[in-house]
């Protein structure tokens, strides 16, 4: 499908326009012709699923309306400038690719490794066997649910640090109930002092002034976050991460995110089917109900459930 902005017309522009209004963001009609409305529905949509809000409906947002052709990450900004926290399908033909090595594969024994090149960086794909080994990653269908979930929380894994460079408009979205009451203009696109705000007195972080909101923000491929959680995987991993955070999103990005997966037991989900409700659930238990961006996480695990079939 092409890119849809406003101006355009034609049934691409009405299936949009039907799926818009299928997932409650009403484009003032399905007529096939690319209006405010539209444009306006796209904007919501695209704030609702992290993102690039800019009301065009490029590669990225298709497919994250699970309108495209997996080709994703073209409409999304940088995850040092984004007004996003995450965002987007995995490629199919993601860059910096290589195929996975014999001595890798037989490693992670059963998974087929080798069916990932050209979907995964080569660096993901080298730390697979050791992370498969160590957090239970026993299955090709466990494997394909958590690098979907990975994929799209850190944005086609170029991200791994917490964007929190967020708008007055979006900290609420984001921050809920922690910003109840709180005018969040001094805290816009300052993202120190608002991951101490965000992140105060909970998840064994000390209070905003402590500093540990930003200091342990989110990093790794599904954003480790909070004091008491770097504690837990120091104690796994045996590395000190608490004092040395960015531990986890240089040495450990993967391995961070087994650990979520295994601590939580996640697989246990993984384990029920590669049905959408399977993924959906999966989702829910990285990203919180209702997660965001569903048509993303499906779209990337039919890449990797097809890749290592």
């Amino acid at each position: 499908m092409p890119v849809l902005k406003q101006g355009s017309s034609g049934p691409d522009v009405t299936a949009l326009q039907q799926k818009l209004k299928d997932l409650g963001f009403d484009p003032n009609g399905v007529d096939g012709n690319f209006g405010p409305g539209a444009k306006a529905a796209v904007i919501a949509f695209q704030q609702s699923t992290g993102l690039q809000a800019d009301g065009i409906a490029g590669p990225a947002t298709l497919a994250a309306l699970g309108l495209g052709d997996g080709q994703a990450n073209a409409d999304t900004t940088s995850p040092a400038s984004a007004d996003t926290a995450s965002a987007d399908a995995v490629s199919a033909d993601t860059a910096s690719t290589d195929t996975a090595s014999p001595a890798d594969t037989d490693a992670a024994g059963a998974l087929n490794l080798g069916g990932l090149t050209g979907k995964l960086p080569t660096a993901v794909i080298a730390q697979i066997p050791d992370t498969a080994k160590e957090f239970g990653i026993t299955t090709n269908l466990r494997l394909a649910h958590f690098l979907a979930q990975c994929a799209l929380e850190s944005v086609g894994f170029t991200a791994t640090v917490e964007n929190l460079n967020y708008s007055a408009q979006r900290i609420p979205q984001v921050f809920g109930k922690y910003f109840k009451g709180i005018d969040p203009t001094s805290y816009a696109h300052t993202p120190p002092k608002l991951a101490n705000r965000g992140y105060a007195n909970r998840m064994g972080n000390g209070d905003e002034a402590s500093g540990d909101g930003f200091k342990f923000r989110g990093r790794g491929y599904i954003q480790l976050t909070g004091k008491n959680n770097y504690t837990s995987f120091s104690q796994f991993v045996g590395e000190d991460c608490v004092a040395n955070p960015d531990l986890v999103a240089t040495k450990y990005p993967l391995a961070s995110a087994a650990f979520y997966f295994n601590s939580n037991n996640v697989w246990a989900i993984c384990d029920r089917g590669a049905d959408d409700a399977t993924v959906t659930r999966v989702s829910v238990a990285v990203n919180g109900s209702p997660p965001h961006g569903v048509p993303g996480r499906l779209q990337n695990f039919k890449v990797f459930m097809r890749a290592l079939s």
